[in-house]
């Protein structure tokens, strides 16, 4: 499952999604919008997205973490528009056979999502705004 959404993410959903009677573990990483950046204070951030070549990013790491590690389903929650503070920005979850590899797998996912997708990210403050974390 992967998803660029505008309407709120829903944890569960990701959750429900990588249930697995032989996965005897699962991660989940939330990043939400927190108040302050580098010591300003944050009122929202924005995002936008190049959809169709952020989903197919997003399907190239999901499939570098099967071949890294023995995890069997993969959620990824993202995202779009305009969100305040507290609301969730991302959802990941993982589940495989045993804790170590979902972990694992979710933290390469977290990781290289902040790297490679085409995701920007735009942080409104009190007083003006600016794009950041540009990727690729």
């Amino acid at each position: 499952m992967i998803e660029l959404e505008h309407n709120p993410l829903d944890i569960q959903k990701a959750i429900n999604h990588v249930l697995d009677p032989e996965a005897g573990g699962i991660d989940v990483f939330i990043g939400t919008v927190r108040n302050v950046t580098k010591g300003k204070k944050v009122v929202a951030l924005d995002f936008e997205a190049y959809e169709k070549m952020a989903i197919s990013e997003f399907e190239k790491i999901v499939n570098q973490a099967h071949e890294k590690w023995p995890i069997h389903k993969t959620a990824i929650l993202h995202a779009l528009g305009r969100k305040e503070i507290g609301e969730l920005a991302v959802v990941i979850a993982v589940s495989s056979a045993h804790r170590d590899a979902a972990f694992l797998a979710c933290r390469y996912i977290i990781d290289t999502l902040k790297q490679t997708v085409p995701i920007w990210k735009k942080e409104i403050f009190e007083d003006g705004e600016v794009w950041v974390a540009a990727h690729p």
